[in-house]
């Protein structure tokens, strides 16, 4: 039986307005954040919270919840609960491609596509990084004047959401930090609510094939077309 049956049900957000500017410190503050917490935890949590003021009052709420509790927390007991949240957790799963093509030979070709579409835009990995980390999409939408970053998120809306139902369902304190996302992010349509209801009732796709191969140092763009690189290919509505 796929784990992720059970789910809770879409949880309801509305879309803030919100200018670039607002948007970049809210997709920054995410990355950050999401990243696993380590010795830079306390000089992140100061910048994103020096940033507070500027940002709508709903928005401003979550991240400031997160950061209280990460604080509240303490370092290592954080440190615990990402891995056991994230690590541990398939509907938590970072990667954004997981949701979208599950264990299938697709992965690696969405894994590519990614990076193809992020070394486009100028945007260098973090050497080791798979470019569908969702901290890593969400610094390249935060530093991307070309769009491709927002496509990207709004390609993968319903990976998203299902992480947030999951974050909620566990009571985590990183729900605030894909709650204060979704904030910014365009409503969800029907294509998207149809994609997760399909996720939560059936799960992502199961050829259970190794992607141990397709980590980051060993894919390689040589034979993609430019033709196939597309939003397209980094989502899995169908």
């Amino acid at each position: 039986m796929s784990t992720f049956i059970g789910a809770p049900r879409l949880h309801t957000t509305r879309q803030i307005a919100t200018d670039p500017a607002r948007r970049r410190i809210v997709r920054m503050a995410c990355s950050l954040l999401l990243d696993y917490p380590d010795e830079r935890l306390g000089p992140e949590l100061a910048a994103v919270r020096a940033e507070l003021d500027r940002l709508p009052t709903e928005i401003r709420t979550e991240l400031a919840a997160f950061c209280d509790a990460a604080q509240a927390w303490g370092l290592r007991a954080l440190q615990e609960q990402y891995v056991e949240t994230f690590d541990q957790r398939r509907r938590c799963a970072l990667s954004l491609t997981y949701y979208s093509h599950g264990d299938t030979r697709g992965r690696g070709q969405a894994i590519l596509a990614f990076r193809e579409l992020m070394s486009r835009a100028g945007f260098e990995m973090t050497p080791g990084e798979f470019p569908d980390y969702l901290p890593a999409v969400l610094e390249f939408s935060a530093l991307d004047e070309t769009g491709t970053g927002e496509r990207l998120l709004r390609a993968n809306r319903e990976g998203l959401e299902v992480l947030r139902s999951a974050l909620h369902s566990a009571d985590s304190p990183y729900r605030h930090l894909l709650d204060a996302l979704v904030l910014t992010l365009p409503m969800p349509d029907e294509h998207v609510l149809a994609a997760y209801r399909a996720l939560v009732t059936e799960g992502p796709p199961s050829e259970l094939v190794g992607i141990a191969d397709s980590g980051p140092e060993n894919i390689s763009t040589e034979n993609v077309r430019p033709e196939d690189i597309s939003t397209e290919n980094v989502t899995g509505r169908r």
